[in-house]
């Protein structure tokens, strides 16, 4: 039997509206006295139907005007490589959900290329590794980021690294490519995991009874070639951010009652 990775916490809510909300409170509170302290937070958005209710909620949020988005980059963990505005990129949800509703200045708004800025997935996936670097340093290629969120499909894939695919194995780019995705639309560009992993913190949020398996699994210790999302984890925190549905197999001693 795996052994459990205790490092990585378990927080609860009643339902997928409460979840939203839940998250979306603890970014804009974080976001808030990070403002306070003068830091800058570059942050690792995910798509999907929970994490744009997640963004909706913040960008609704009351005390979203406290947050200095001057001091706020916002990059994706993955991208659809479709034309600009087609309604299922992840950055027209976001924008729609949130940037819209916040005074973020736009270059500090870094969406993955369209379709239609270059000749094919391979120059969009280098283009977003270039401008990723113009933020890193010489330890690494990318931003110091914050927080990085993540959504989990019921097959486990985080951004879009799907399971026993090469792209989950890539460690040597920051960028990769992702063609015939076994999830419509088929072409996609993701950030690898040392992208994602490289994030002070990793949020993953997961609503619904079909996303019980994964998270099951992915708790338990499985293979992250097979079960990406095992394979998420922050360099200070790992919150997987749940509603009860998702819960259903999460042992007692891993949900945190405190956070």
């Amino acid at each position: 039997m795996a052994q459990l990775w205790t490092e990585k916490r378990v927080v609860i809510s009643t339902g997928a509206e409460t979840l939203a909300s839940d998250v979306a409170e603890r970014l804009v509170v974080r976001l808030i006295r990070r403002s306070l302290a003068g830091k800058t937070s570059h942050l690792i958005l995910t798509g999907g139907a929970i994490g744009t209710d997640v963004l909706r909620a913040a960008g609704a949020h009351p005390r979203r005007g406290e947050v200095d988005w001057s001091a706020v980059h916002l990059w994706w963990g993955d991208e659809r490589f479709l034309p600009a505005g087609h309604p299922e990129r992840n950055d027209v949800g976001a924008r729609a959900a949130l940037i819209d509703h916040i005074d973020i200045p736009p270059q500090n708004v870094h969406p993955m290329a369209t379709s239609g800025d270059v000749v094919d997935m391979d120059a969009a996936a280098d283009a977003y590794a270039a401008e990723l670097a113009r933020y890193g340093d010489d330890e690494q290629a990318w931003p110091a980021f914050y927080l990085c969120f993540l959504g989990v499909g019921p097959d486990g894939h985080i951004a879009s690294l799907f399971p026993d695919r090469t792209e989950i194995q890539v460690t040597d780019r920051a960028v990769v490519a992702v063609h015939d995705a076994p999830k419509p639309p088929s072409d996609r560009l993701s950030l690898t995991r040392p992208v994602l992993n490289s994030a002070r913190c990793v949020w993953l949020v997961l609503s619904g009874v079909d996303k019980a398996s994964a998270l099951g699994l992915a708790l338990a210790g499985a293979s992250y070639e097979t079960v990406p999302a095992a394979g998420a984890k922050g360099r200070r925190r790992t919150l997987f951010f749940v509603d009860e549905d998702a819960a259903a197999n999460v042992p007692g001693e891993l949900i945190d009652q405190e956070f």
